[in-house]
């Protein structure tokens, strides 16, 4: 018994680990590299004058951090390749191709992920796509909204903002008048812009959002509940920036421009995110409360 209880350990320790096919990772990663290079040049290049989505280039590094932390259970998968990723290989392609003719640069952008897809299924299957499907829906975060869709979401976004901030400061006893998107006050007229939409909160908020969930709780219902508040908590906080930005220009108006006027941006942001936090722990202090009234009755029962 002793002597094949030492040589437990040993048999262990000698069972074959599948390797890490860096070979292929390489070449299917640089076919796709190389194919797309125009697009991720460009989507690239967005990143770095568009304030809007200059978290992009966080997203791709944050799915990639997150993959490799599940290789284990990736290398354990029984990889099964399935031949019909090749058809959706040809359909990310044909997107691609489309939206080069048409000069639709989401079409572009979304082909990219729609090959890498197709590539993980035609490498390990269906289960592969699943161990990886978090950090793939991560990766829509890094490309901008379509125009169609930016511009029908900003401008609402915009009047709301205005109307909060004409609300705000007029109880704050300061005089204002809203016309549109123009709040006109005493001392000069504050714009609510495009970038004061709180579009550009909206995204990344969003992005965090999921990010924090998947690494500070196991409850995948919980992503999405953070998901969804992120909406109203940054359309909020955008709200409450405008009126901040009132306010300031009233005391004196350069502190409602260049540099204070983003900074101003990064505090509400920062602010948002706590707001995120707060909810996330009222919603785990309600859970743990539940848990333990649950807990009592049943000790009461037992008890009986």
């Amino acid at each position: 018994m002793s002597s094949l209880a030492g040589a437990l350990p040993e048999q262990a320790s000698a069972v074959p680990r599948r390797p890490i096919p860096w070979v292929g990772i390489a070449w299917f990663g640089a076919l796709l590299i190389a194919g797309s290079f125009p697009i991720l040049r460009h989507l690239v290049e967005q990143w770095t004058y568009d304030e809007d989505v200059n978290h992009g280039f966080l997203v791709p590094l944050v799915a990639a951090w997150i993959a490799w932390g599940r290789r284990e259970r990736i290398l354990a998968l029984k990889m099964e390749p399935e031949w019909w990723g090749l058809a959706v290989m040809g359909w990310g392609a044909l997107q691609g191709y489309l939206g080069w003719l048409g000069a639709e640069q989401f079409l572009q952008r979304t082909s990219v992920l729609i090959l890498l897809v197709g590539i993980l299924l035609t490498l390990g299957g269906k289960a592969l796509v699943r161990e990886l499907a978090f950090p793939l829906l991560l990766l829509p975060f890094m490309i901008p909204l379509p125009a169609v869709i930016y511009n029908s979401v900003t401008f609402p976004l915009q009047l709301f903002a205005s109307s909060v901030a004409e609300w705000a400061l007029d109880l704050m006893g300061f005089p204002v008048l809203r016309d549109g998107n123009i709040l006109e006050l005493a001392s000069q007229k504050l714009s609510v812009a495009e970038a004061c939409s709180g579009i550009r909160s909206l995204l990344s908020l969003s992005f965090l959002s999921l990010v924090y969930a998947y690494f500070f709780d196991t409850r995948v219902w919980m992503r999405w509940v953070l998901l969804i508040a992120t909406i109203p908590i940054a359309i909020i906080a955008n709200a409450g920036r405008v009126t901040i930005a009132g306010v300031l220009s009233e005391i004196n108006p350069e502190l409602a421009r260049g540099f204070f006027h983003e900074l101003e941006g990064w505090v509400i942001f920062v602010i948002a995110f706590v707001m995120l936090l707060a909810l996330h722990g009222a919603i785990r202090g309600v859970l743990r409360l539940r848990a333990a009234r649950g807990g009592a009755a049943q000790g009461g029962e037992l008890s009986v």
